[in-house]
């Protein structure tokens, strides 16, 4: 069965943070590639950060590097998103993604949640 479901979004003030989860199947949970993305209004769908648990790190975009931590918690099937020091341009509706395969293979993500929204006002 393949679920992810993320939570912890909402509206904070600049400089504010939060945490998003994404809560897996055992299923999903068990992808060796997983990864956070974001789409803003009238933008491309851009990656956040890709956790490669072949290798167990983490890329990040230039954008959050420094502001953004991924983290895991394996008992409860869960992938968590720390973002501090929010930017108004971090506003964006955010998704947790998976697939069955090393991140190094270059397959596209086909596991995907239905998002929460991020709302960071200046």
């Amino acid at each position: 069965q393949v679920q992810l479901v993320e939570s912890g979004g909402g509206s904070v003030q600049a400089g504010g943070s939060l945490r998003l989860s994404c809560t897996a199947s055992a299923y999903t949970y068990s992808s060796p590639c997983m990864g956070w993305f974001r789409q803003a209004p009238g933008k491309e769908r851009e990656a956040v950060a890709i956790f490669d648990k072949f290798v167990g790190s983490t890329t990040y975009a230039d954008s959050v590097q420094g502001r953004f931590t991924i983290s895991q918690d394996n008992a409860k099937n869960t992938l968590y998103l720390q973002m501090n020091s929010l930017k108004p341009e971090d506003t964006a509706m955010y998704y947790c993604a998976a697939h069955p395969f090393r991140c190094s293979s270059g397959v596209e993500f086909n596991y995907w949640g239905q998002g929460t929204q991020v709302t960071v006002s200046s």
